[in-house]
């Protein structure tokens, strides 16, 4: 199996980053075109992208401004197997957080072009939270 990891730092409160991945305002200003979902532990989310992107996850651990994690569960077929999180560590001037997407059957061309996505929307994630800076969905990566 293949996985996807990146380190972002943020200069910010981790509860504020913790708002930004898991509530549907946050991650409709950063990731998602709309979405819906609750941070608990099997709650589903809904990630909608376009009609032909209509993705959904579960909520596989939900521990408020330490850690965030959901588990594909309808998707492109490579996404399917997969789970991504959030772990967040709280440094000097800011938190760090350490993101991965675990459980990629290949390392194929949707592998490396979501491990590139993620890091562009990692950035926009940041620049969200420090700057309040919000891309249009339809110039996201």
């Amino acid at each position: 199996m293949n996985a996807i990891y990146h380190d972002v730092f943020i200069k910010s409160e981790p509860s504020k980053i913790y708002d930004a991945i898991s509530t549907s305002q946050g991650l409709n200003n950063w990731w998602t075109l709309k979405s819906s979902g609750f941070s608990r532990v099997g709650e589903v989310y809904n990630f909608y992208f376009t009609p032909e992107y209509d993705w959904y996850g579960e909520v596989i651990n939900a521990d408020k401004d330490v850690s965030f994690y959901i588990k594909m569960t309808q998707a492109d077929e490579d996404w399917i197997p997969t789970a991504f999180g959030f772990d967040f560590m709280k440094v000097q001037g800011g938190t760090r957080i350490q993101f991965w997407h675990k459980g990629w059957p290949e390392c194929n061309h949707h592998f490396r072009r979501s491990s590139w996505c993620w890091a562009m929307l990692l950035n926009g994630l940041k620049n969200y939270v420090e700057k309040g800076i919000v891309v249009p969905f339809e110039d996201r990566e």
